[in-house]
């Protein structure tokens, strides 16, 4: 975890996380288990930004049915779409 970073800000971006889609779920269930804390200050920020999507397009950029909205979020989106 960043120092930057407090467990109360992680736990809102985990509740974040909670979608109105099954397999969103489980995809970012999984990335934040394997990944979120490991992220730096930076990438938290634009994991935000990503989660601020709506749950049908989001899901189709992390399957990448639709262009990433951002070149920025290409690397957030390799991790979320490693098995």
């Amino acid at each position: 975890m960043t120092p930057a970073t407090t467990h109360g800000e992680l736990g809102k971006l985990r509740w974040h996380c909670r979608r109105g889609l099954l397999e969103l779920d489980i995809i970012l269930e999984r990335f934040n288990a394997r990944h979120l804390e490991l992220l730096d200050a930076d990438q938290l920020a634009l994991f935000r930004e990503l989660l601020a999507l709506g749950d049908n397009d989001l899901l189709d950029v992390v399957m990448g049915r639709m262009p990433s909205p951002d070149q920025r979020f290409d690397p957030l989106l390799t991790l979320l779409r490693t098995p």
